[in-house]
């Protein structure tokens, strides 16, 4: 700054405030200073700028697993929030290994990022917590809170799963397979139980329901669990599955494709989350929309919320309503 300030003749307050506070500097002044700092090169130390301040320009979103397209459109409302308030923003992935998650979390934390969003492997760890008493707001996404203790923006996942599976039986289904896990997932244990929720208000044994618990919500995964349905004795063999997410759904339609069954004559399937690819599927996938983008958004309002709070201030808990949407997979007609 004092290279620029001599070139252009002025003072380093006046670079100082060309930079910062512009509509307090004359135009002749803010060419010559502008013209300076293209000459010279010059790239301020935001980082510097930031410590001296007290606040950062960055925030993070902590995804649990970035292969899958849920999270991209969540990250893409993130992203279009926070650009529209000039704030950049770290994208983590924690790849549901909790081992990672702590170590960007403390990395974040040392950072002194303005904030963190995070989709958490345990809505309750120690660190998570931890994190508003050392200075970094923190808003679950996609995730609840438990109590009134934070913010978070999630979706009734509860309802969801007694969506789908309600739309299961009212097509005629008796025996339904729930295709998800771990089951420690609480997006997954929320699905589940409204399944059962949906089973039990039908009046339905809980046999009805015949859980396939999968290693990972990922497509590898529904192709195994394709393969163990097939396999079952047909007395027992569900006629349509509900699956904790799409890309769980999308491989257990790649593995009834590759046995010779048919979708839905002879398994119906549901999915979760209504990612782009779901609707561009060889069967066009019915499956349960979550407004992820808008969940993005929201996120980051909350998190600014946090960061500006002052004493007394009251954590907003948003639950968003899921909608589910109908295609060839379930719909023989």
């Amino acid at each position: 700054m004092k290279d620029v300030a001599a070139l252009a003749g002025v003072s380093v307050g006046t670079v100082s405030n060309v930079l910062n506070r512009p509509h307090l500097v004359s135009a002749e002044t803010t060419r010559r200073v502008q013209e300076a700092i293209s000459e010279l090169g010059f790239v301020r130390n935001e980082t510097a700028r930031q410590l001296r301040a007290g606040r950062s320009r960055t925030i993070a979103y902590v995804v649990l697993d970035a292969g899958n397209p849920f999270f991209h459109d969540v990250a893409r409302g993130v992203e279009e929030a926070a650009r529209a308030e000039g704030v950049a923003v770290y994208l983590c992935n924690s790849d549901q290994d909790p081992l990672h998650e702590r170590e960007y979390l403390e990395r974040l934390r040392e950072q002194r990022v303005q904030g963190v969003l995070i989709t958490p492997i345990d809505p309750a760890g120690e660190l998570l917590a931890q994190m508003p008493d050392s200075g970094t707001p923190v808003v679950l996404v996609d995730a609840h809170s438990g109590d009134a203790s934070r913010c978070s923006v999630a979706v009734d996942d509860v309802l969801g799963g007694q969506l789908a599976a309600t739309h299961l039986l009212e097509s005629g289904h008796e025996r339904i397979a729930f295709v998800g896990g771990p089951l420690s997932v609480p997006q997954v244990r929320d699905r589940h139980r409204g399944a059962c929720r949906a089973l039990a208000e039908a009046g339905r044994a809980a046999e009805a329901l015949v859980v396939l618990e999968t290693g990972a919500l990922q497509v590898a995964e529904g192709r195994l669990a394709g393969e163990r349905l097939a396999a079952l004795p047909a007395e027992r063999r569900p006629t349509a599955a509900f699956c904790a997410n799409d890309l769980l759904a999308l491989g257990l339609l790649q593995a009834m494709t590759r046995l010779g069954r048919s979708v839905p004559a002879d398994l119906a399937v549901v999915g979760y989350d209504d990612i782009v690819f779901a609707e561009a599927a060889a069967v066009p996938l019915t499956s349960v929309r979550q407004p992820r983008e808008l969940l993005g958004r929201t996120a980051v309002q909350l998190l600014f919320e946090e960061a500006a709070a002052e004493p007394g201030h009251v954590h907003r808990q948003i639950r968003f309503r899921p909608e589910l949407v109908v295609r060839a997979s379930t719909d023989a007609g």
